[in-house]
This record gives C-alpha cells, sequence and structure tokens, in this order.
C-alpha cells in the first residue's frame, strides 16, 4: 500500500510490441491508423489527458523503438506530459516488466493500459486513478455483459462444443483498461507469477493471484478493443463523432 508520506505520482504503461494478426497483414496493431492517426497515438494521448499522469512509457517491438520515438514525434501531444519509449520483450508480460523497470523511483501508482484501447474516455482514466490513490490496490474498469455467456468443453475449431456451464449473467463483468496499480504490488506480482505461453494478458489477475484485493469501477462502451476489422470500423465512427461534437 502506499506511503502517505510520500506525494503521489501516476505513470502510465502501453505495452505496444504485439503483432495484432486478427486485424490481418500489415503494420503492428497498435500503429494501424485511425482516422488518420496511428492507434498508438491515440492511446498515448488518451493517458496523457489525465492531469493526474506525469508520464506515458510505451513499450515498443524489440526492434522498433526508434521507429516508435520517431512516429510519436511526428505528432503532437500534450507538454504537461513526459513520453518515453523502451524496447519491450516477446511476450505481452515482459513487455509491461520491461515498462514497469522505466518508472523512476518518484512514481508510486502506475496504470496499464492497450493499445488497442485507443478512444477511452479521460474520466475513465481519472475514475481509476482515483480509486487507487484511495487506497484500493488494484482497479479495473469493468462494464456489464450484455450477453449470455456459456461454459463450454473446447473442442476443435469449427466443430460444436458441448456446454458444461451457464455462468450467472449478473455477477459477470467484461474488463476494459487501463488498471491501475499501487506500483509496489504490481512489481510484486510481476516478481512471483509466472505465467506460461504468452504470458499475463490481464495485471490484475496476476495481482489476485498474490491474495490481494482488486475491486472495479464503472468502465465506458466506447473504451472497447478494436482487435478485428469491425472493430476499426465502429472506432471510426466513434472518432467521427466526437469530431463533430468537438468533444475529441
Amino acid at each position: 500500500m502506499y506511503d502517505e508520506t510520500r506525494p503521489h505520482r501516476t505513470a502510465a504503461v502501453i505495452p505496444a510490441a504485439g503483432r495484432g494478426t486478427r486485424l490481418g497483414p500489415g503494420a503492428p496493431k497498435a500503429l494501424r491508423s485511425l482516422g488518420g492517426i496511428p492507434m498508438l497515438v491515440h492511446a498515448v494521448r488518451a493517458m496523457a489527458r489525465s492531469r493526474a499522469v506525469s508520464l506515458v512509457v510505451v513499450v515498443a517491438p524489440p526492434e522498433g523503438a526508434a521507429e516508435v520515438r520517431h512516429l510519436l514525434d511526428e505528432h503532437a501531444l500534450p507538454e504537461r506530459t513526459d513520453v518515453v519509449v523502451v524496447p519491450g520483450g516477446g511476450t505481452r508480460q515482459e513487455s509491461v516488466r520491461a515498462g514497469l523497470r522505466a518508472l523512476p523511483d518518484t512514481i508510486t501508482s502506475v496504470l496499464i493500459h492497450d493499445a488497442a484501447r485507443p478512444l477511452v474516455p479521460v474520466d475513465t482514466v481519472d475514475a481509476v486513478i482515483e480509486a487507487v490513490r484511495d487506497g484500493a490496490p488494484a482497479v479495473v474498469p469493468a462494464m456489464p455483459l450484455a450477453d449470455t455467456v456459456k461454459e463450454v468443453e473446447p473442442g476443435a475449431p469449427g466443430e460444436p462444443e458441448p456446454v458444461v456451464a451457464t455462468p450467472e449473467r449478473a455477477r459477470l463483468r467484461a474488463v476494459q483498461t487501463p488498471q491501475g496499480f499501487d506500483l509496489a504490488t504490481l512489481v510484486r506480482a510481476h516478481e512471483r507469477i509466472a505465467v506460461n505461453g504468452e504470458g499475463a494478458t490481464d495485471d490484475a489477475g496476476m495481482v489476485e493471484k498474490l491474495g490481494v484485493s482488486v475491486v472495479l469501477v464503472p468502465g465506458h462502451e466506447e473504451a472497447f478493443k478494436v482487435t478485428r476489422p469491425l472493430d476499426l470500423v465502429l472506432a471510426e465512427a466513434v472518432l467521427a463523432r466526437r469530431r463533430a461534437t468537438d468533444v475529441y
């Protein structure tokens, strides 16, 4: 938990080293264009819009840090927020660790944000930060589910899968980012929790494995993840509406 004698300083880490193959061939997902601007730039701006965020660390593909730095330099970013770029690793977990290592000792809390959620509103970012600063060691924005969910016994692709259970929808939430943490708590989770395969895709889940409480705050429908081509169409529509109403 926080040392109350220290001033609160919040940084954001954006792991952006993945390829994003579900959007099809081409540039890494974070560098795909949205409204003529790379999604990564939108994501950095989304974090920097919060006056509580003093630093944004972008974790770039291992061989692409210079390219990402150049890309960010080409676009206007809020001057009050420092932005640094560091090379990432082979998994998301390794990339988040690289971002955490880049944080100065003055940082007390950290946001971990998906570059593929470029349109998260600043009110959501601020709500996460406020909950951490009020004492929650881990905070996740989340939305109620619109669809009924079935637990299945996984089968071969395209084959029928038997249903195992139907969880109670009222107790389920779809999590979003930025996820916010007391920095010491998240660092401890990354040091102690080993994750196989692609590594952790949900940092709050790692904190849960420490036995530490995680709380949810309301998410926002515009904080959706741009994963498939249809998501990109929706994101373009949201961005066009924002620009038309001068709220972006």
